[in-house]
């Protein structure tokens, strides 16, 4: 399974990077986790920090693009397989910047995406 990093991710049931960890985790996917607050979802931590993880497939954004210049070059270096932009987060600047490092952008749904067996 894809293992997926989870930018924005957070432990309020209401948010959609809640919804996504638990549906990711329910369709057997690993998911890692950065946040505003260091906590604990789902047995996994938020962390607060921009780690350097292993083997990261698709990272889904739960960020505006007012808030996502300062993990350009992170993202980059992580080097995933594709980067989902959920609605609300689409931003031009670094859907460019990622396409000429040959990294995959989809503005899509993240829960759609599973939910319609896409992901």
């Amino acid at each position: 399974m894809k293992k997926t990093l989870i930018i924005g991710a957070s432990s309020n049931p209401e948010r959609y990077s809640y919804l996504a960890a638990e549906k990711l985790l329910a369709y057997g996917h690993d998911i890692e986790m950065i946040g505003r607050r260091a906590e604990v979802v789902f047995g996994k931590m938020i962390d607060t920090e921009m780690k350097e993880f292993e083997d990261i497939d698709t990272v889904t954004m739960y960020l505006s693009d007012k808030f996502q210049q300062e993990y350009y070059e992170y993202i980059i270096a992580l080097n995933p397989n594709r980067v989902i932009f959920n609605p609300g987060t689409e931003n031009p600047e670094l859907e460019e910047l990622l396409i000429q490092n040959d990294i995959h952008v989809e503005e899509a749904c993240t829960l759609v995406l599973l939910s319609t067996g896409q992901y």
